[in-house]
């Protein structure tokens, strides 16, 4: 696996730092999440792979045990609001000192510094202010793509890619780095298409949210009910695929524009689409260059032939997950689907670090330490 070797470092938070922690643990490295004593290891189970050491941030010991762990590691994910650490003195600052090499991922909604930097907000709140979110959703308001833009997209994936450019940069230099990954700069960057097309005059945004080609203000980008209560995907925007589409629904494109009367081609086309369940309008369309696919439900997706085929998808007698991405030739990602419990591996990874016994011991007696099977273990 591609990063294989990695020692990785995850301060346990929610959403964009596990998801960031779950891609370098996919792809081969080895993760250690530092869990809180008595939570879920990951609400957002996204802990798959890692090992949980659980400690309370809160006792002064815990500090000297991470200090510890990064002193040998490669990459320290931090969730948390700027000063956090600081308080536990656990900031670039000391770990960077300990270890020069250490690439300490510093993941946030607003960043480092700024007026926003230590307010709280959440996904919905940081593509705002990007200036993202005012481009999504109908003509009346904004509406948050769930939470994918600022927390997955922005987020986790970003950090993600800062931190294997860091490792690439280090070596050359063997020096590591502090990454400022937030969720409004990623957002904002994930979305550049936006702002360049913008500028370059080309004709996609010719008006207020909800009335140009990619947000639902034509009829040959956007989606449409079938007579079974289902939904077709259409995105036919080159002029030989708008005629395949038209040929497709029994529509001739003379009488249809492509680039005019909007409004009404979209009420045409759903009254078309109708007319036939989603399994007949895929016999129609499947295997032709129309730009019409099915919209498929989570739990259906899977069983699709050409997600089946690709091995888009992991499946387990529990869960279905998609499979990491993307799919690299000779170092290809391998997916260890169990999850941690909290404190699962705390000795062993304390073994690992060349603790004692003694001091094992004395650790889980003062609580700075939770520890699964202690008895066992000791």
């Amino acid at each position: 696996m591609a990063l294989r070797g990695l020692k990785v470092i995850e301060l346990a938070g929610l959403a964009p730092a596990p998801f960031c922690g779950m891609i370098l643990s996919d792809f081969g490295a080895t993760v250690t999440r530092i869990d809180k004593p008595d939570t879920y290891t990951d609400k957002d189970s996204l802990s798959r792979g890692k090992r949980s050491l659980s400690l309370d941030l809160k006792k002064t010991a815990a500090a000297h045990i991470i200090t510890k762990l990064c002193s040998t590691a490669d990459v320290l994910i931090d969730p948390y609001r700027p000063g956090v650490l600081e308080k536990y003195n656990l900031d670039p600052s000391v770990l960077c000192k300990a270890n020069p090499a250490l690439i300490f991922a510093r993941m946030t909604g607003f960043g480092q510094n700024g007026p926003f930097a230590k307010m709280a907000g959440h996904d919905i709140n940081y593509i705002a202010i990007s200036g993202v979110l005012s481009m999504i959703g109908g003509k009346d308001k904004p509406q948050a793509p769930i939470n994918l833009l600022g927390d997955f997209a922005g987020g986790g994936l970003i950090c993600a890619l800062g931190i294997c450019l860091a490792l690439l940069e280090r070596h050359k230099s063997g020096k590591g780095q502090v990454i400022d990954a937030n969720m409004v700069a990623g957002s904002a960057y994930v979305s550049s298409f936006l702002w360049t097309t913008k500028y370059a005059n080309i004709p996609i945004w010719l008006g207020p949210r909800g009335t140009n080609v990619l947000d639902g203000g034509t009829h040959f980008y956007n989606t449409y009910r079938t007579k079974d209560g289902k939904f077709m995907s259409v995105g036919a925007i080159e002029t030989k695929f708008y005629s395949l589409l038209c040929k497709g629904l029994g529509v001739d494109p003379e009488k249809c524009p492509q680039f005019d009367n909007w409004d009404e081609n979209i009420e045409m086309f759903s009254k078309i689409f109708l007319t036939k369940t989603q399994e007949e309008w895929c016999k129609i369309f499947d295997l032709t260059d129309a730009c019409v696919a099915p919209v498929l439900p989570m739990e259906e997706a899977h069983h699709h032939p050409h997600n089946s085929c690709k091995g888009t998808f992991i499946c387990s007698d529990e869960k279905v997950v998609p499979s990491p991405a993307p799919t690299l030739s000779r170092t290809p990602a391998a997916v260890k689907l169990t999850e941690p419990l909290n404190g699962q591996h705390s000795i062993e990874i304390l073994r690992e670090e060349g603790f004692s016994s003694e001091e094992i011991k004395k650790y889980i007696d003062d609580k700075v330490v939770h520890a699964l099977n202690v008895k066992s273990s000791l």
